[in-house]
């Protein structure tokens, strides 16, 4: 077999198409739309190998149009005019497909408006990235979008079982059946693309051939802002939640994603302060020790540091009292209510009492008027240091 399996398998019809039901299920819109042939501008995202072009192919050959492929890394403003020219004024509304549309730039992007808005040529276009984060928000209120998630075991199973009745005399190892499946992680393609190169070493596919030509599974790695972002989002809400399962978990998925050491400890350096604050002061401390040490020494012992550091933050005690205080301060200026300095605070201000002379603390006036930003949660240590705070205060007013 020459021919790419990939291809050979490419579904024709929304029937013969695996995965997303929860996207063309039968009873949902958009299988419906199909059907009826009335397509919106559609934006398709997710992880490579789940299906986002086979299903923008289906979508043109069911509705019999014509279809034009670009892909954002390469595309130029002139490619998609000449396009658009040519449909002025036909009854024929094709597909023009871009993949890779996380690329787009503004410009590129603000070419499309128009088009869109005639709906005289219907937009398609897929990304391994979030459109949330890299369309425009005039692109987004015109088009639909919708996420490809990565297919699940009986997807594989599916797939691979076509597969192997289409190769002639293939014997294949249960063990390398599982490989195929386990280590390309819901990527179809990849998936397929091991099996056809696998064949071609030999028909009887073993483990050993398999492992030879994939050493690991396939990973997210850091290509994707989505996996980026997502996943530390994820380490530093298990931090905040106290999980510390949860916390070495993704702190691994990051490590293992080949994720920068400087990335990871900027993101635990701001939850100490952020998540954690005086409720446990210290925890700032292990974080910046962590942040210096860990990138100094890199991978993969700085692995161990790392994991010390996520363990002793989500076990601490937790509090945003700070930040929320700084941010209702910020907020009051943001709004235009600038409070003038009393005069005795200004430098060279005349009135001016000095704490120490009072035993440490006195009664003076520091606001304009008064305003609470700061609400001890009295959790942790911030119980001691609201305790010092009125022990201070209260010993003066008893002299």
């Amino acid at each position: 077999m020459t021919a790419n399996l990939t291809n050979i398998l490419n579904p024709k019809t929304l029937d013969d198409f695996v995965g997303q039901s929860h996207i063309i299920g039968k009873n949902k819109p958009l299988y419906k739309l199909i059907e009826k042939k009335e397509i919106p501008h559609l934006f398709f995202y997710g992880k490579p190998g789940t299906g986002k072009t086979t299903l923008a192919k289906i979508i043109a050959k069911l509705i019999n149009t014509n279809f034009y492929q670009f892909n954002a890394t390469t595309l130029k403003i002139d490619d998609l005019r000449v396009v658009f020219k040519r449909y002025e004024n036909s009854l024929i509304k094709p597909i023009v497909f871009i993949d890779e549309v996380h690329r787009l730039s503004k410009t590129q992007q603000e070419v499309l408006l128009p088009i869109m808005e005639d709906y005289k040529i219907i937009i398609i276009g897929a990304s391994t990235e979030n459109p949330y984060h890299t369309l425009t928000s005039a692109i987004r209120s015109r088009s639909f979008l919708f996420e490809f998630l990565p297919h699940n075991q009986s997807d594989l199973e599916l797939l691979l079982d076509k597969a192997l009745r289409l190769l002639d005399d293939v014997s294949i190892d249960d063990d390398a059946m599982e490989y195929l499946i386990k280590s390309s992680i819901g990527d179809a393609r990849a998936m397929l693309n091991l099996l056809d190169f696998g064949y071609r070493c030999g028909k009887n596919i073993a483990l050993e051939t398999l492992k030879e030509l994939r050493q690991n599974p396939i990973k997210d790695g850091m290509s994707s802002k989505d996996s980026h972002y997502d996943l530390a989002s994820a380490l530093i809400k298990s931090i905040r939640g106290s999980d510390i399962d949860g916390s070495i978990y993704y702190l691994a998925r990051l490590i293992d994603g080949r994720e920068n050491i400087d990335f990871i400890t900027r993101r635990l350096v701001i939850s100490a302060s952020e998540d954690i604050g005086n409720a446990n002061p210290n925890a700032l401390n292990i974080a910046v020790s962590t942040q210096v040490s860990a990138n100094k020494i890199g991978f993969p012992e700085a692995r161990i540091i790392l994991a010390q550091c996520v363990v002793y933050l989500a076990s601490s005690p937790k509090s945003n009292s700070s930040y929320l205080a700084i941010n209702k301060a910020l907020e009051l200026l943001s709004s235009g209510n600038i409070m003038a300095i009393p005069n005795h605070i200004k430098d060279g201000g005349f009135g001016y009492k000095y704490p120490h002379d009072f035993g440490g603390w006195c009664e003076q006036q520091y606001l304009e008027k008064k305003v609470r930003f700061y609400e001890s949660s009295q959790i942790g240590f911030e119980k001691t240091l609201l305790e010092w705070n009125d022990k201070i205060k209260s010993k003066y007013q008893k002299m």
